[in-house]
């Protein structure tokens, strides 16, 4: 049975998913578990069939610009795919208690420090082609598996975990090549973690149908505001938005969650104020043009 409920969700949720271009796990899956009841596993399993879906179509377009670099898209899948199947045992394993809860809760958690990390050093630009990267294959096979595994148990890290470990790793990609390259591996990812929960999961149809019908056309009008909105900004918003989820998750009391809130709102707020302070200092420096 169609959810409308979970349809209006959905599509708030995939504008935020457009606008800022990750964050579909890390808001999906709490969103059903919170708001609307559904069980761990079976939000896990019908957010990743619904992601399996819908991940290719960035992908293609990125493909086309030239934006991936298989290479490295090779070695994360060598490790992603396998794990994230395997990751399916464990959330199966998981499902008798809290534990699918609380894991999805700390990937929320890493989820957050990795979007920090992303925006505090994402003004810079590389500088390397997609062809001149030197891949280091053992420790992108080892974050291929551990984000894989993490997609399979909570799936939360397609986006937010694995394209933090490839910035670390390889600081000359730029911006749209990191993207492009996470995109395109993310497909068979949560292929294979979203294969796994309709075998072994808890999928069901209804859920994932409602997820589809909302998601689609809020990702595609997210994605047309994306251009004229603050992304800064809006990712700010992202992180306060998962931090509040994972502490909830996490069964935190309101006092802790309402204070790591304010105070995550506070050092948003200075981070902007300092960063535009920044452009408007290097503005006032620019030499009057020749006249």
């Amino acid at each position: 049975m169609i959810d409308f409920a979970l349809i209006g969700g959905s599509f708030l949720v995939a504008i935020v998913v457009g606008l800022t271009g990750m964050g579909g796990g890390a808001l999906m899956t709490p969103m059903m578990m919170l708001f609307f009841n559904v069980p761990p596993l079976a939000a896990v399993s019908s957010d990743l069939v619904a992601s399996a879906v819908m991940k290719p179509v960035g992908s293609l377009v990125h493909l086309r610009r030239g934006t991936v670099n298989l290479r490295l898209v090779g070695w994360l899948c060598a490790g992603s795919v396998p794990a994230a199947f395997c990751g399916v045992f464990l959330a199966r394993a998981f499902a008798v208690g809290d534990a699918v809860t609380y894991a999805l809760g700390v990937a929320l958690l890493l989820a957050v420090a990795g979007m920090a990390v992303k925006s505090w050093i994402g003004a810079r630009g590389g500088t390397s082609s997609t062809h001149d990267i030197v891949v280091r294959p053992i420790p992108t096979l080892l974050v291929g598996t551990v984000g894989g595994l993490v997609v399979g148990v909570s799936s939360v890290g397609s986006g937010s975990l694995i394209i933090v470990a490839l910035l670390a790793l390889y600081p000359a990609l730029k911006a749209n090549q990191l993207v492009g390259t996470d995109l395109v591996q993310a497909v068979p990812l949560v292929a294979s973690a979203a294969l796994g929960h309709l075998l072994f999961g808890d999928f069901q149809a209804d859920l994932t149908l409602s997820l589809l019908i909302g998601s689609i056309p809020g990702v595609y009008l997210g994605a047309r505001i994306s251009s004229r909105a603050p992304g800064g900004l809006i990712r700010a918003l992202l992180a306060i938005v998962l931090l509040a989820s994972a502490l909830k998750l996490l069964d935190a009391g309101t006092v802790l969650t309402v204070c790591a809130l304010v105070a995550a709102t506070l050092v948003t707020l200075a981070m902007w104020r300092f960063r535009a302070g920044g452009r408007v200092s290097r503005g006032s420096r620019d030499p009057e043009p020749v006249r």
